[in-house]
């Protein structure tokens, strides 16, 4: 077989989304206007949402989120050390603290029985904690049924963590709507794209003003609101002190498209999760993701496992890389990295689950417009390392 470079991620952008960029270039309106209104509300009826709010990051909308739920100025934010940074991050800028608790034995996501102690303890100690923070790892649902049961007799909120976890759609509905808030991301590697961006989801009114004021400077009219009413558009007030984090239209028209073709793009990935497992599921060296109602498949997650190779993950990882193959990990647990082990005084053996899978798992390419060709190439490499290493 002729080798290639097989990209860990391409994002898949057509004419659409070239036509609807010079659209807003020649319109005269660049910046947040009816482009984005029009994506907020396409995406709200998209997965049943009262209110959507587009913003320039997923990292901005967690902010907005924990500033509505008053997670802010020594409260605290409970969530995983199986995510990225700026999960917690998002909390540091409103000087809240963070509590953390381990993943499930058999999943990437955060154990509801971890989190329940957490609370407990938290009860004890004068109640500080806002709101539990699920992250749907590589688009898998959390288990929010037992996570909001455990959040209603505690009386905490639930901001989801969704940036993984669209459109992924449960018996309940769609993730990032099963809880107070969610909030989704349309960096250039996600299931739909803005190149930079993300979305608010909530059905609470009040918690929708408060963002949206929030995600302006704390300014009491929108920009469009502004620059389009009879009212003058220099009458506004500034209500409290908000952020930077809207959303312009040029990224908001590339959303619209990028929503349309959604489903389609969930189809191709499921496409290649489907050759991934087939071709993995009699290999003994290694696990398969987990795969519970409603996946995204945002990413696909592998473990080795270590019993049955004379090599190590990196090891495995990097000749993946040397056979073409573009791998990434996801994620480095917080308790590894420099600031969070000195803020928090964070240790490996406090988070055993989160620990063990990141020592495992290699994510491999997974995109929308893999060629099945592509897919084989990685699963031939897989195969070949783990049977060339076999114990």
């Amino acid at each position: 077989m002729l080798r290639q470079k097989i990209n860990f991620s391409v994002a898949s952008i057509g004419k659409e989304e070239e036509e609807a960029v010079l659209r807003v270039l020649r319109s005269g309106w660049l910046t947040t206007g009816k482009e984005t209104m029009s994506f907020e509300n396409e995406f709200a009826q998209k997965i049943g949402a009262k209110y959507a709010l587009a913003v320039n990051s997923a990292t901005s909308g967690l902010m907005l989120a924990y500033d509505a739920v008053g997670a802010k100025n020594g409260y605290k934010i409970l969530t995983t050390p199986y995510t990225f940074a700026s999960t917690a991050l998002a909390a540091h800028h409103l000087g809240a603290r963070v509590e953390y608790a381990d993943i499930e034995k058999d999943s990437y996501n955060i154990s509801p029985e971890e989190v329940e102690k957490k609370l407990e303890q938290d009860s004890k100690n004068g109640k500080k904690i806002k709101a539990i923070v699920p992250v749907h790892i590589a688009g898998n649902v959390c288990n929010m049924e037992k996570l909001k049961q455990i959040a209603a007799y505690y009386d905490v909120k639930i901001i989801e963590d969704a940036a993984h976890a669209f459109p992924s759609k449960t018996k309940n509905g769609f993730a990032g709507t099963l809880g107070d808030i969610g909030v989704f991301s349309f960096y250039a590697t996600k299931t739909i794209t803005t190149a930079e961006g993300g979305m608010i989801a909530t059905d609470n009114e009040d918690f929708a003003k408060r963002m949206q004021i929030m995600r302006l400077h704390g300014i009491d009219r929108p920009v469009w609101d502004r620059y389009t009413k009879d009212k003058a558009s220099w009458e506004y007030d500034v209500v409290d002190a908000g952020f930077k984090c809207n959303l312009p239209d040029i990224l908001g028209a590339i959303g619209r498209e990028q929503l349309k073709k959604a489903d389609t793009f969930f189809e191709k990935r499921s496409r290649i999760v489907e050759l991934y497992n087939k071709s993995f599921e009699s290999a003994d060296f290694l696990t398969v993701p987990p795969n519970e109602e409603g996946n995204a498949w945002h990413l696909y997650l592998i473990r080795i496992k270590p019993e049955f190779l004379t090599i190590s993950r990196n090891e495995f990882a990097s000749l993946l890389q040397d056979s073409g193959v573009c791998i990434s990990m996801h994620f480095i647990p917080h308790f590894r990295m420099t600031y969070f082990k000195n803020e928090y005084l964070l240790k490996a053996e406090d988070f055993p689950n989160a620990e063990e899978h990141f020592e495992t798992t290699i994510s491999l390419p997974l995109w929308p417009d893999m060629t099945d060709e592509m897919a084989y190439q990685v699963i031939d490499s897989v195969l070949s390392i783990g049977k060339s290493h076999h114990a």
